[in-house]
């Protein structure tokens, strides 16, 4: 029988804490406490070589039950869609009108944090509606 393990879920991006920091705000996500020795996160950045300052940034469910984000800086921008992507479920059990209206107010909301609103997917015979949107640096996700 096979176990279930923790994930982390990576996104390549250039400024880590940034996608970070948004991504806290739409989860609902905290940051890890600083390693051990650093009064903060940024004790411990400045305490890298230059090269590596900033290349780097984490957010967890404060529950510890969601998986942990980590945040990695690479030199390449995005230039294709996702493969991979996160559906933030906030219309559970909502149908019609009353999902749409939940999925708007969301992305109303993230929209001011500075996510980007891609389109509305409607319902049809076999899905739910759900709402495409980018996060900072044009990363896609789902309000579901």
């Amino acid at each position: 029988m096979a176990s279930i393990k923790k994930i982390q879920v990576t996104f390549d991006c250039a400024e880590p804490e940034r996608v970070a920091r948004f991504w806290c705000e739409v989860l609902g996500y905290v940051l890890p406490p600083p390693p051990k020795g650093f009064a903060s996160w940024g004790d411990f950045d400045r305490s890298l070589p230059p090269e590596r300052r900033g290349a780097a940034f984490a957010c967890m469910d404060p529950e510890g039950v969601g998986p942990r984000l980590f945040f990695q800086r690479v030199p390449e921008g995005k230039v294709v869609k996702n493969r991979v992507h996160i559906d933030v479920r906030v219309g559970t059990g909502l149908v019609g009108e009353e999902r749409v209206a939940a999925l708007e107010a969301e992305c109303a909301r993230l929209v001011a944090l500075g996510g980007v609103r891609v389109r509305l997917l409607t319902a049809d015979e076999y899905n739910e509606s759900c709402l495409v949107m980018q996060d900072v640096e044009g990363n896609e996700f789902c309000l579901d």
